[in-house]
């Protein structure tokens, strides 16, 4: 499966272009929105744009789009639920709460990363905005920016692969065990990732730019 994955395009035109762009020439089997999608109050038109696309587009919430966007993407939602597209599991949750030196899901963070891990399979795509801490998600110089509760629970479950954004400073791909971590963040100059994913293999990573 290729998946083209980005997050933090909120909202601006030049990045929902960038975003078309890619999935054009890139034909790709799934999109995957990683959160701060939007900016606006009224998101609709920005999702419309994005989900005009010849593939299907799954999507969670980051810190700076409205809950109304959940509904928006209606089935592709992939909050606190999974969503199978040819015969792999995407598992998500939306939101993030940006704190001094770390991140949270939610203010009942530990509720949610059991509701996740009770989804997750060995083969499940996990997708959050937040990286996990210590891992593509430098903030400052030795100021980390990440989720501790889902470092932890990445060292538990290991799923194949982790999509996530938020740190805008630090996109790429880096190993928790065997989990491939994929920060897709569009926020300085990226124009997100290409992940080429088959059960039981490796996935393999491409930065674009």
């Amino acid at each position: 499966m290729r998946i083209y994955a980005a997050a933090d395009i909120h909202g601006r035109a030049a990045r929902i272009k960038s975003v078309k762009e890619q999935v054009k020439k890139l034909s790709p089997d799934a999109v995957v929105l990683a959160g701060d999608i939007t900016n606006s109050l009224h998101p609709l038109a920005d999702v419309v744009q994005l989900t005009d696309v010849p593939a299907p587009v799954l999507a969670i919430r980051g810190n700076w789009d409205m809950k109304k966007v959940d509904n928006l993407f209606g089935h592709f939602s992939l909050h606190l639920k999974t969503v199978v597209l040819a015969g792999v599991p995407f598992v998500g949750v939306s939101g993030a709460m940006s704190l001094r030196v770390y991140s949270r899901l939610a203010i009942r963070e530990q509720a949610m990363i059991e509701k996740i891990e009770s989804l997750l399979t060995k083969d499940s795509i996990l997708v959050v905005h937040p990286p996990p801490h210590g891992v593509l998600d430098e903030v400052f110089k030795g100021v980390h920016g990440g989720c501790r509760r889902l470092y932890d629970m990445i060292l538990r479950c290991q799923p194949p692969l982790m999509i996530c954004g938020h740190v805008h400073k630090c996109p790429g791909a880096a190993f928790i065990g065997k989990t491939l971590v994929v920060n897709c963040s569009m926020g300085k100059k990226g124009a997100g990732a290409l992940i080429r994913y088959e059960k039981g293999q490796v996935p393999i990573v491409e930065m674009m730019l």
